[in-house]
């Protein structure tokens, strides 16, 4: 099983598509094993985005993650990094297809609505940022045993 973060950003919640979201990805199988809503502190916002401190867009970044609450996910499942990436859509909802999320509801790349992990790796380290492991729930779902 792997565990990817998702993260409902601001432009999301501002225009009230946080449960179309979780939805979507509920209804792939995919299990909720943390979830929160915060208001990212800028401290975060720069460790979570260290990747692209450097970069044009890395101070626009940074002011929008940190704009508005955003909801933190947890989701757990088989190749959950890679369901979750195809779900998303392009990072550039002009180039993502209809049926993912920023195909149907992004509206450009500084809008894209969500985030997910885009490898193991990663999905360990930005996991770790927001939550604590006492956070993260293990518990057993009857729809896993017909889905595994």
């Amino acid at each position: 099983m792997e565990r990817s973060l998702v993260l409902i950003k601001p432009d999301a919640i501002q225009r009230a598509l946080a449960g179309q979201i979780i939805s979507r990805l509920e209804r792939k199988g995919l299990k909720i094993v943390a979830m929160k809503m915060l208001h990212m502190h800028k401290n975060l916002a720069r460790r979570h985005y260290a990747i692209h401190k450097g970069k044009a867009f890395f101070d626009d970044l940074i002011s929008f993650i940190t704009s508005s609450p955003l909801i933190a996910i947890v989701f757990q499942g088989e190749d959950a990094i890679q369901i979750i990436r195809q779900m998303m859509g392009e990072t550039d909802p002009a180039k993502a297809p209809g049926g993912t999320i920023r195909g149907d509801f992004g509206i450009d790349v500084g809008h894209n609505l969500v985030h997910g992990s885009d490898s193991l790796e990663n999905a360990s380290k930005e996991i770790e940022l927001f939550f604590s492991p006492e956070e993260i729930f293990d518990y057993h779902r009857e729809l896993d045993t017909w889905i595994y």
